[in-house]
């Protein structure tokens, strides 16, 4: 019999999803945290002994091993007490579309092998343009955020090589994109792989709160013209990693409109408030952007990925164009995606989102992102009444940054404490939190993206913090000690 998914292997292919299915099902009706807990050396043991040469021992058993070896330890994004990064759990409709678009296998770069796939994607396009304000515009599902920041960003370039009379090398030399200290490292990475310049990032001021400062924006786009560089993009950020808090980008549409220059939005997190039947006036102003970055995969609730770059003007997409004879021919008048996308190759990734939106609603969609901004409001509001716990400025979407007072410690000292503690928490794995840096001090970070996580969880969570923190301050003056003391007797 072949291993393939073929005619004659239906019959098999419904008992390995069903059972693959059901130890799914099974974890997540028992699992009592977001991780295992297991140290990594325990993990690479477990993953070296495995044997992947030699010959197979069997569908149903390999399938079973998926159990043990990952199952068991993966980090479980649904958990209540899981606040770490930008994960969600999942829309079960798109999941169950997962489930299809993977045993299709359909490529949605040319239309001879996607067919309706190709148009479902089209459409789900133009629904998303609408969102944004892009009456007449166009796009393509990408792999990400990170994907769809380069896209726009290289269309940007080849916009501004377009209105110079200098040679392509001299004027790659002088591009300049504008952004914040808190827009995505995508921004930095991408002028790297557009061969910019070193500097070709200048960091715009922002507001003292992570929002960049329009007023600042003008000036640096003034200084930079008058020093030579030709300014190519502004970035502005419709939800910040770290801070979560939205740009004015209304504002910043006024000066990039004076100024001629393209303006691109990354609403790679904050893409849900198109949705959010309280929020939506959170991103006033986006629909005079060039470009817009959204990813379903964090506030639409769908399996990662899905994401998408959304264009004004359709005919920007044409400076990413490629041909090519045995692909997309220049006399072919089929709606092969190859020719605005960076990828060839390419998922299926749009039938999650559109399953999800016939089986919930746009509405449904929003009303769950609105219910984990509300969760971050309450949490900020928690911690900013707690006098052990100090809570880092206030964010516009879900996320919420903070400090432990331990009691005894002076700055120096939580500011310490903070890798700790988040060391400690994962190393349990009862709870996941994240770390970072705000205005040169580190702090932890709460990520909320599970509508089901109430306030009570997330205290849970705050009371563990707080333990690991007191434990880790008494224990490290202790260790001091003894550490003084072995010197001086030596």
């Amino acid at each position: 019999m072949l291993d393939l998914l073929t005619r004659s292997t239906a019959d098999t292919y419904r008992t390995l999803i069903a059972q693959a299915s059901s130890q799914v099902a099974d974890r997540f009706e028992n699992t009592t945290q977001p991780f295992s807990g297991a140290a990594r050396t325990e993990l690479q043991q477990l993953v070296d002994g495995v044997r992947l040469d030699g010959d197979g021992v069997g569908s149903e058993r390999a399938i079973r091993e998926i159990d043990a070896l990952f199952l068991e330890h993966a980090v479980w994004f649904h958990h209540p007490a899981y606040a770490a990064h930008l994960n969600c759990p999942v829309a079960l409709p798109a999941v169950a579309a997962e489930t299809v678009l993977a045993a299709v296998n359909t490529s949605v770069d040319t239309y001879d092998q996607s067919a309706v796939g190709t148009l479902i994607e089209r459409r789900l396009i133009a629904w998303a343009g609408d969102l944004v304000g892009f009456t007449h515009g166009s796009g393509v599902f990408t792999s990400g955020g990170t994907q769809s920041n380069l896209h726009a960003l290289l269309l940007a370039r080849e916009a501004a090589l377009a209105t110079t009379p200098l040679s392509r090398p001299r004027a790659l030399a002088r591009l300049v994109v504008f952004a914040t200290a808190s827009s995505h490292f995508s921004v930095g990475k991408s002028a790297l792989l557009l061969g910019l310049a070193d500097d070709a990032v200048v960091e715009v001021a922002d507001d003292g709160e992570g929002r960049m400062d329009a007023a600042a924006l003008a000036l640096a786009i003034a200084e930079a013209v008058a020093s030579g560089r030709l300014p190519m993009a502004v970035v502005a950020t419709a939800g910040t990693t770290d801070r979560g808090v939205i740009d004015p980008v209304a504002a910043i549409a006024d000066v990039c409109d004076a100024q001629g220059v393209w303006l691109h939005v990354d609403a790679a997190y904050g893409c849900g408030l198109l949705v959010s039947p309280r929020r939506r006036h959170l991103l006033a102003g986006v629909e005079r952007a060039r470009s817009v970055t959204v990813d379903f995969h964090k506030s639409f609730f769908q399996p990662v990925s899905s994401s998408a770059i959304l264009v004004r003007e359709p005919r920007d997409l044409a400076a990413g164009a490629w041909h090519a004879d045995y692909l997309n021919p220049l006399e072919n008048d089929e709606p092969n995606q190859v020719d605005v996308s960076l990828q060839t190759t390419r998922r299926f990734d749009a039938l999650k989102l559109w399953v999800t939106l016939r089986a919930l609603g746009a509405d449904r969609v929003g009303e769950m992102f609105d219910t984990v901004i509300d969760l971050a409001v309450a949490v900020g509001d928690e911690i900013d009444a707690d006098p052990e716990l100090e809570l880092v400025g206030r964010t516009q979407l879900s996320t919420v940054l903070f400090r432990v007072l331990p009691a005894g410690v002076d700055d120096a000292a939580r500011d310490a404490l903070v890798a700790g503690v988040r060391r400690v928490l994962f190393e349990s794995g009862r709870a996941l939190v994240a770390k970072t840096v705000i205005d040169g001090r580190p702090c932890l970070k709460l990520t909320l993206l599970n509508p089901e996580t109430t306030l009570d969880d997330i205290r849970q969570i705050l009371a563990m913090v707080k333990d690991a923190a007191t434990t880790l301050a008494g224990i490290a003056p202790a260790l001091d000690e003894a550490l003084a003391g072995a010197e001086a007797s030596a």
